[in-house]
């Protein structure tokens, strides 16, 4: 059926464009000089009349093949004149078409049919450096993203950035095609103030989490009072900002030089980094603390934290005799991601 569908699609191109008349037209020259050529010359076959047609349409002209009697002469003369100005017409109307693709691409007016892509929603400084940090990562370099947001054109030269623009809404989230997105990100809109803005991001992911509830919803908050309507509208992960970077003031007043760890930790730009990796199967059932010592030797890395399941409960610092469990996940700090 896709296939089939396809094909529609591709012949309502074609026509829309009036490709479908140009190639008629391109056959029928071919054809009739072709045919009239291995009538007129004595020593041309209907393939190698097929072939000079080929040939001289396309204004190649090899020379291998040329016709000798007056009759043949007058068809290439016809087809010389002719065919130049349908190839020409051909070749600017396949031109014009990559030209709009592109344009409609940079305007924000085309959909995608990516599947586990990232969907970014909001274009602001924030958004900038999550696209600087997710192309630092090698996971995510070259991955998808569709970009929605309520801009004149493309906002920056990568050419894995997708834009549509308008609102969040069912239209724009169906054009990114989010039914098969895996992560999508919700920022605030800096135009509007606090209430209105967390407002705004508490309905997209109201209408995300509706689309798609299997994709991993994180959000961006200003006031910690949306918090519970966030997780009532079902977002996995909830960031209040307001309250991340208040926190990083005060530790940094009581604890000087504590923000470049964290700085450092969580940039992927330098030093160490933080990595999610799954339990070595050797060490299941083994205690936190054999696995803690053990990763430091080998790999250079330590552990933080264990989440339960790729998507479950996060578990800082877990006591030293806790018995990892095979669907466990370590999160290490480390300055490259080991290779288990």
């Amino acid at each position: 059926m896709q296939f089939i569908f396809f094909i529609k699609k591709i012949r309502r191109s074609l026509q829309v464009e009036n490709i479908d008349r140009i190639l008629l037209i391109i056959a029928i020259i071919i054809a009739f000089s072709s045919i009239s050529l291995s009538l007129l010359e004595p020593d041309l076959s209907l393939f190698d009349a097929f072939w000079w047609s080929i040939v001289t349409l396309t204004t190649v002209g090899y020379g291998d093949i040329a016709p000798v009697t007056a009759g043949g002469r007058l068809i290439a003369m016809v087809e010389m004149i002719f065919g130049v100005g349908i190839l020409a017409t051909f070749s600017a109307t396949i031109a014009s078409i990559l030209v709009n693709q592109k344009i409609r691409q940079e305007l924000g007016m085309s959909s995608y049919k990516f599947e586990n892509h990232i969907i970014l929603c909001q274009w602001n400084l924030r958004s900038q450096f999550i696209l600087k940090e997710l192309r630092l990562d090698s996971q995510t370099q070259e991955k998808p993203i569709v970009l929605i947001a309520n801009i004149e054109r493309k906002p920056v030269e990568d050419e894995n950035l997708f834009f549509i623009k308008g609102e969040v809404s069912d239209e724009t989230l169906n054009r990114a095609n989010l039914i098969t997105a895996k992560t999508v990100i919700i920022l605030g809109d800096d135009s509007l103030d606090y209430t209105t803005r967390d407002a705004k991001v508490v309905l997209s992911t109201l209408t995300v989490e509706s689309i798609n509830p299997n994709a991993y919803t994180i959000v961006e908050l200003v006031d910690p009072a949306y918090v519970q309507t966030c997780k009532r509208a079902k977002a996995d992960q909830i960031i209040v900002s307001s309250e991340l970077s208040s926190m990083l003031l005060a530790q940094e007043a009581l604890n000087h030089g504590i923000t470049q760890v964290v700085a450092d930790i969580l940039s992927f730009q330098d030093g160490n980094q933080l990595y999610k990796i799954p339990i070595p199967q050797s060490k299941i059932g083994h205690s936190f603390i054999d696995v803690f010592i053990s990763m430091k030797q080998k790999y250079q890395s330590t552990v933080v934290a264990l989440q339960k399941g790729s998507e479950g409960e996060v578990i800082s610092n877990p006591p030293s005799d806790y018995q990892l469990e095979n669907n466990d996940y370590l999160i290490v700090i480390a300055s490259s991601k080991p290779r288990i």
